[in-house]
């Protein structure tokens, strides 16, 4: 089975300590979602973020179709990174490694995932007409919303 990779990079005219207080609260997830995904969170956000944290939601990822998603922070380094895996959910693997370094004049964050269908085959024939844009539409609206929230640079 194939395992696809999505890299994306942002630069923000932010102070690290200003784009690590905003991404280390689990709360701020649901404002960088467009709003169609139906994300609400239902559990485990309720503090900033810290290895071993379980965090559950409802996602509408396709067609309507509600689905629970669990995933868990496994390792987190102030300031610099976080990963969170999904434990539950649409994916058969979700592993996603946020970075956040200082550049002159602001942040570049950096966000590596690698995933994996389910269904074998047939979710390989469907990945890049649904999985791919979808992942590619959310990450666009994410960068459109933090340059809302932040500026651009």
């Amino acid at each position: 089975m194939k395992i696809y990779k999505l890299h994306k990079t942002q630069k923000l005219p932010i102070s690290k300590a200003k784009a690590w207080e905003f991404l280390s609260d689990p709360a701020n997830l649901k404002t960088i979602t467009p709003d169609y995904m139906g994300f609400d969170i239902i559990d485990g956000a309720d503090r900033k973020m810290y290895q071993g944290q379980v965090i559950q939601y409802i996602v509408t990822p396709v067609f309507g179709i509600k689905t629970k998603w669990v995933t868990e922070i496994t390792h987190v380094k102030d300031n610099e990174f976080f990963v969170d895996e999904q434990r539950f959910g649409p994916y058969k693997l979700w592993h996603h490694k946020h970075f956040i370094k200082e550049i002159e004049g602001g942040v570049e964050m950096e966000d590596i995932i690698h995933y994996k269908l389910p269904f074998g085959f047939l979710g390989q024939l469907v990945h890049p007409f649904i999985v791919k844009n979808k992942l590619e539409e959310i990450f666009s609206y994410r960068q459109q919303k933090l340059e809302e929230l932040f500026g651009k640079y």
